[in-house]
């Protein structure tokens, strides 16, 4: 018996919408990351190949073959950097998380919605 009365706090729900389906910060992040290599290394095969044109069709001009040649040689110092900041990001998922596999090689198999079947090598099917 006390004299001074229980009180409860009312029971709040969610701040989260209802229909939000991200339960982990790190893994939207994880997925963020693993998205922007994927579109770099697109992007910088799509500026080697526009590189390459441009210096079939420049026709001998020196002015047209320079321009293609400084957009590859920017195509592969951008392909470098993403390089090294995905190196850079591994290791400090290795030293601050201690599990080298938070950030895999970055892969379409799994935004495409394609699997590896089982017992069969670089098979993949839609699921």
């Amino acid at each position: 018996m006390s004299l001074i009365p229980q009180v409860f706090a009312a029971e709040i729900g969610s701040l989260r919408p209802a229909n939000m389906k991200i339960t982990d910060i790190g893994k939207l992040i994880s997925a963020a990351i693993q998205v922007a290599f994927i579109v770099a290394g697109i992007l910088t095969f799509v500026f080697l190949v526009l590189g390459g044109i441009e210096w079939l069709t420049s026709g001998g001009d020196k002015s047209k073959t320079e321009s293609a040649r400084n957009r590859i040689t920017a195509a592969l110092v951008g392909l470098a950097i993403v390089a090294a900041s995905w190196a850079l990001m591994q290791l400090i998922s290795y030293f601050l998380i201690s599990s080298p596999a938070i950030l895999p090689l970055p892969s379409l198999t799994k935004y495409l919605g394609l699997v590896k079947k089982p017992r069969a090598t670089g098979v993949f099917v839609r699921i």
